[in-house]
């Protein structure tokens, strides 16, 4: 049985130019590393010295992310409220006006017709007590 081997590449040289993608022409990532000159930054490693900035930038980058998607939730929240509260409108109204209309003298007269009682036909009169 064949043993596994790790085969090591040789390291590349400042003039050995880099591979070219497996398509053939250079890919859109290639061409950004480009047009920066990234490799001049990380010539003698990583910049540490530029860490708490980049950090902060991307600290910035998620409370925006996240504000806008606490915006948006409360927005979504507001409709919903707004569509509750025209719909409890619409049942006060409808209600209220059953209630007025229940409460006429003449519904209350047809009613009570049921239960013998009849609707008098004599008007209030003021009963005054002297003492």
């Amino acid at each position: 049985m064949a043993e596994n081997k790790f085969r090591i590449e040789p390291e590349r040289g400042v003039n050995q130019p880099r591979e070219k993608s497996s398509a053939g022409g250079p890919t859109l990532f290639s061409g950004i590393e480009r047009r920066l000159k990234l490799e001049n930054y990380f010539e003698e490693g990583f910049p540490v010295q530029y860490l708490p900035k980049i950090l902060f930038i991307m600290l910035l980058g998620l409370l925006y992310i996240s504000n806008t998607h606490y915006a948006e939730k409360t927005v979504r929240r507001i409709d919903q409220v707004q569509s509750d509260v025209e719909d409890l409108r619409a049942d006060y109204t409808t209600l209220k006006s059953d209630l007025m209309f229940a409460s006429k003298q003449s519904e209350v007269a047809r009613k009570v017709k049921s239960l013998g009682l009849k609707e008098s036909l004599n008007p209030p009169t003021k009963v005054v007590v002297e003492e």
